[in-house]
């Protein structure tokens, strides 16, 4: 099973001239469609007098959703070359859109697709890729004389704490990498069989 998948970390833009027309491309983080959707409206606002805005984007932790689209150019010739810069790259939860100002002079399709391709490409190049662990969200439930051998859990199997409470009765809240998650449950599973009052899901 995949435990990681590779996005972008920043916003990043690339630039392309031909023949007078201007393609400017805007790569974005997202992981929902909503995220897709207020970038898109907002660069629409910003450049409303730009001729076309012509859009890819992968999400998901496995990259299954996916979306290309010409907005008015020729099929295939700009939503499909950027998304194929994505997948390229090896990339989810990223979305590029390319904004073309058009200068007076058809370019043809095949001179579409290389203008929005390399567009994309240039975004893709000033961004910084970075790789995201796939993870599972845990809880436990526990007593208070528990704590450090369930905080030795937490540093065994590099869990990451969403929120934790001490008191009487303490409860955690972490992600663990989906493939380590089998492992821990092993553990609290032996622990709680060695007499800890441990509940957890």
């Amino acid at each position: 099973m995949k435990d990681h998948f590779f996005t972008i970390a920043n916003e990043s833009t690339g630039l392309y001239k031909e023949k007078g027309s201007k393609f400017l491309a805007f790569a974005y983080p997202a992981d929902s469609l909503e995220s897709v959707h207020a970038h898109f409206d907002n660069l629409r606002k910003q450049y409303h007098d730009a001729r076309h805005h012509c859009y890819a984007y992968i999400l998901g932790q496995e990259g299954e959703h996916i979306r290309a689209n010409d907005d008015g150019e020729p099929n295939h010739s700009a939503g499909d070359p950027i998304l194929g810069q994505i997948r390229s790259a090896g990339l989810t939860n990223t979305l590029i859109v390319v904004v073309r100002y058009f200068g007076g002079t058809k370019l043809g399709v095949s001179r579409l697709i290389h203008a929005y391709k390399t567009a994309a490409e240039e975004a893709l190049r000033n961004s910084k890729v970075v790789k995201q662990f796939i993870t599972s969200t845990i809880e436990i439930t526990y007593p208070y004389e528990s704590t450090n051998e369930v905080l030795k859990l937490v540093d065994k199997h590099s869990l990451t704490i969403n929120q934790q409470d001490f008191s009487e009765v303490c409860f955690l809240e972490a992600q663990v990498v989906i493939n380590q998650k089998q492992n821990l449950l092993s553990d609290l599973h032996l622990l709680k069989n060695t007499g800890h009052k441990l509940q957890f899901n």
